[in-house]
C-alpha cells in the first residue's frame, strides 16, 4: 500500500524521489499487491485450507517483485498465477455454499484474473481496468448481500441484485470509458446503490452506537461516491480528467471507505489480534472522504493545486487510520492484560 501511494503521488506530480517505476505500477501495486493480497488472504483464511493461500502468497510476491525492478513479465506471472488460485479458493468455497453472494464473489475473481491476463500481455491500462472494478466492486456488493439476509429480503429483491450486477458486469468488460459500456456501468453503479440503500443492514445499525455506527457510516460514505462515479459516467461524454475522476471515486471513495469500515473485522479474523473500537476513527475517515471530494473537484474544475492537495489529505487519511488501529491493537491488549 505504502508503496503504491508513493507511486499515485508521483503521478499526481509531487516530486518525491522514485523508486523502480513506481509511478508506472501504481495500479498493479494497489489492486493486484494490496487489496487482492488482503481479500484473497482474508478468503483463504475462511476456507481453512493450505493451497488457498498460494493465491494471496503469489499475489503478494508479484508486488514484492515490481518493487524489486524485476522482468515485467515475472510480477505479471505471479499475479495471473494469484487470481486463478484466488479463484479456485472461490470456487470451492461456492461448491460448498451455493448462494448468490458466492457466485458473485466468484465472478468478482473471474474479473481479477482476466485482468491480470491482460496485464501480463502487455495491454492498454484502459482497456481492462473495468476488470479490476468487476473484482473489486462484486466482492463487496457480494459480501453486503451475504449480511443483507438477515433484513429476509424478497424474493424480487435477489432477482434485482442479479440483474444490476449482471448490467454492470457487462458494461465494465465491455469497457468502462468507451460507449455502450460506459453507460452500462454507470447504470450497474446506479442500481448497485439503490439497492444496497434500500437493503443493506448499514441503513439500520447507522442509527445505532459505537462500532456499529462507524462501520455502517464507512459504508454509507462509500456508496455516496458510486453515486457520483455513475452520475459521471451517465451524463457526461468524458472530461480532461474522466478516467482519473470515475477510478478515484471508486477506488478510493468507495474501496478503501469499504476497507476502513471492515478493518475492526477483518484484521482480527486474518492476524488474531484484538482491535478495540475508538472514536477516533471517524476523523481519519472524515480525511479520506474530503480527499476524494477534493480529487472530483479537481478534476472536474481542472485545478491542479487542489488535485495535489488531495494527494496530501489521502496520505494524512491513510496515515491517521494506521496510527489509530495500532492505537487500538495497544488498547485491547492493555485490557486484556487488566
Amino acid at each position: 500500500m505504502a508503496a503504491g501511494v508513493h507511486g499515485g503521488l508521483l503521478r499526481l506530480g509531487f516530486d518525491l524521489p522514485e523508486g523502480p517505476r513506481l509511478a508506472d505500477s501504481h495500479g498493479p501495486l494497489m489492486i493486484c499487491g494490496m487489496f487482492g493480497t488482503l481479500i484473497a488472504l482474508e478468503r483463504a483464511v475462511a476456507l481453512g485450507r493450505g493451497w488457498a493461500y498460494l493465491g494471496p502468497a503469489a499475489l503478494g510476491l508479484g508486488g514484492l517483485a515490481l518493487l524489486a525492478g524485476l522482468p515485467g513479465m515475472l510480477p505479471a506471472g505471479l499475479f495471473v498465477i494469484g487470481a486463478f488460485a484466488f479463484l479456485a479458493t472461490l470456487v470451492t468455497i461456492f461448491s460448498l455454499q451455493r448462494a448468490v453472494f458466492t457466485l458473485v464473489l466468484c465472478i468478482g475473481a473471474l474479473g481479477l484474473a482476466i485482468g491480470n491476463i491482460m496485464l501480463a500481455a502487455g495491454a492498454p491500462f484502459g482497456s481492462f481496468v473495468g476488470f479490476w472494478l468487476i473484482f473489486l466492486i462484486s466482492t463487496i456488493a457480494a459480501e453486503r448481500l451475504e449480511l443483507s439476509r438477515v433484513l429476509s429480503p424478497p424474493p424480487g429483491a435477489l432477482a434485482a441484485f442479479v440483474a444490476i450486477v449482471a448490467v454492470f458486469v457487462v458494461g465494465a468488460g465491455w469497457g468502462v470509458f468507451e460507449p455502450p459500456g460506459r453507460s452500462l456501468a454507470g447504470a450497474g453503479l446506479l442500481g448497485m446503490t439503490a439497492w444496497l440503500a434500500r437493503y443493506d443492514v448499514a441503513m439500520r445499525t447507522v442509527r445505532m452506537r459505537g462500532q456499529p455506527r462507524f462501520m455502517a457510516a464507512a459504508m454509507l460514505a462509500g456508496y455516496g461516491w458510486l453515486v457520483v462515479a455513475g452520475l459521471f459516467l451517465l451524463l457526461t461524454g468524458g472530461a480532461a480528467f474522466d478516467y482519473d475522476l470515475v477510478l478515484h471515486a471508486v477506488f478510493i471513495g468507495f474501496v478503501l471507505s469499504m476497507v476502513f469500515g471492515h478493518a475492526l473485522i477483518i484484521f482480527p479474523g486474518i492476524t488474531g489480534v484484538v482491535l478495540a473500537y475508538s472514536p477516533w476513527l471517524y476523523l481519519p475517515l472524515a480525511l479520506l472522504h474530503a480527499a476524494v471530494a477534493m480529487r472530483v473537484v479537481g478534476d472536474v474544475l481542472e485545478l491542479a493545486p487542489l488535485r495535489l492537495a488531495s494527494g496530501t489529505v489521502t496520505v494524512a487519511a491513510l496515515l491517521g487510520f494506521t496510527a489509530t488501529l495500532a492505537l487500538a491493537a495497544r488498547r485491547s491488549r492493555s485490557n486484556a492484560a487488566a
